[in-house]
């Protein structure tokens, strides 16, 4: 469905993102929202140990703006978003070189849409995505770029114009996923609440679906579907749906209710719901109703979402306990008192997991160990609500004010 107003700009792109296709790497890219699936685990083998310390800070660079947005990582090049101003109306979309930190380009934008937010966050909280030759980011005042990597603009929605009553005083926070060239958009406010299905090369609709009006900041993640396609699974209140991204239709259901604030994660064809604890659904590719597996109220994931690692399932609660789990029966193995609290979720790269609380105190947990273990600290002496981004044996950190890589030396 076409929109009342469609707000678009639209450039004839096609041979720079044919050129750009051919060289953007696939291999350790992070490109959304705890990077592959969703799932908040590096796609490399042999990955590094990294230890915190002084020599371990590649590189640190500072930014013009607040954002919890975390930085993703297509090739060599990392991207993040920023807002400033007095009334964080001033969009800012930033590449780096990720060998050295030093300034690919940026461009500033003003914001089209409400950029009222809770005093905690700001308007760059969405996480950008990428289909390795553009690039998507997503402002909670509505307003969506679609650039290449170059940094030339290809469209721009202004989705608050389209639908005014999309938002609230409190912001939006849910990241965009890209799926079979269609880019998932999820709005849901006690005023107004969709998920649009935008064309990648136009920003268009393909489709729009109406969704139960409830203010809703968990993200989306994508999982396999029949013959190799990918279905995107939707969590709100009201439970999750799977549907057909180059659609917009429904695949299956799960209407046992949900979490709003942290959003699901997967380990194969199995789903893990903040709903209940976490309830643990077994997903078919066949259209087929998922089939519980567990649940259990022993994991009270608060903001943070839950990842799953190896035969693991681990949830960090608003104590700041990390919480580690059988994946398969959701039998409790151990707990881990941290240093919180935590707003942004765990992330992993090899067999440690990598978190960072609101003082900006960043931890690194063994999760080899029998009983877990702190291996490692690093205070970033900032506050720091972001999540963590792992791509080619890095972790990205970004605060308000910062964005620093951490490697081994």
């Amino acid at each position: 469905m076409k929109p009342r107003r469609a707000f678009l700009t639209r450039l004839a792109a096609g041979a720079t993102l044919a050129a750009l296709a051919a060289t953007a790497s696939l291999g350790g890219d992070w490109r959304q929202f705890r990077g592959p699936r969703g799932a908040g685990l590096a796609d490399e083998t042999n990955a590094p140990v990294i230890s915190y310390g002084p020599k371990s800070i590649a590189w640190k660079v500072p930014l013009p703006g607040r954002g919890l947005a975390s930085p993703i990582i297509v090739g060599d090049r990392v991207f993040l978003t920023c807002s400033s101003g007095p009334q964080q109306d001033r969009l800012h979309i930033i590449c780096l070189n990720a060998a050295d930190g030093s300034k690919r380009w940026e461009r500033q934008f003003w914001a089209t849409g409400r950029t009222s937010t809770h005093e905690k966050i700001c308007v760059a909280v969405p996480t950008p995505t990428s289909d390795g030759q553009r690039l998507f980011a997503a402002f909670t005042s509505d307003d969506v770029f679609c650039l290449d990597l170059d940094g030339n603009l290809i469209w721009f929605r202004a989705l608050m114009r389209d639908y005014p009553n999309a938002g609230n005083t409190l912001g939006l926070a849910s990241s965009p996923v890209v799926a079979d060239g269609v880019l998932v958009m999820q709005v849901e406010t006690d005023g107004d609440a969709f998920v649009a299905g935008l064309d990648v090369a136009t920003g268009i609709n393909r489709w729009k679906l109406e969704r139960r009006k409830r203010a809703n900041w968990s993200s989306p993640v994508t999982l396999s579907g029949v013959n190799g396609t990918t279905v995107v699974a939707l969590q709100s209140s009201a439970g999750v749906c799977a549907i057909d991204p180059a659609t917009g239709q429904q695949v299956w259901n799960y209407p046992d209710g949900a979490s709003t604030v942290p959003s699901s994660t997967s380990r194969g064809s199995i789903l893990f719901v903040p709903s209940f604890g976490i309830t643990a659904l077994q997903t078919s590719p066949d259209a087929q109703p998922p089939k519980q597996l567990w649940r259990s109220n022993q994991y009270r994931p608060a903001t943070a979402s839950p990842i799953a690692l190896d035969d693991h399932i681990f949830a960090v609660n608003d104590a700041g306990v990390l919480s580690c789990g059988d994946a398969a029966t959701g039998a409790r193995l151990w707990q881990l008192r941290l240093k919180g609290p935590f707003t942004s979720s765990p992330v992993a790269l090899g067999k440690q997991l990598y978190l960072v609380n609101e003082k900006g105190l960043a931890q690194i947990v063994d999760a080899t160990k029998p009983e877990g273990e702190v291996v490692s600290e690093l205070d970033l002496g900032e506050t720091v609500l972001g999540t963590p981004s792992v791509a080619n044996g890095a972790v990205y950190f970004r605060s308000d004010g910062h964005i620093w890589k951490l490697a081994s030396p």
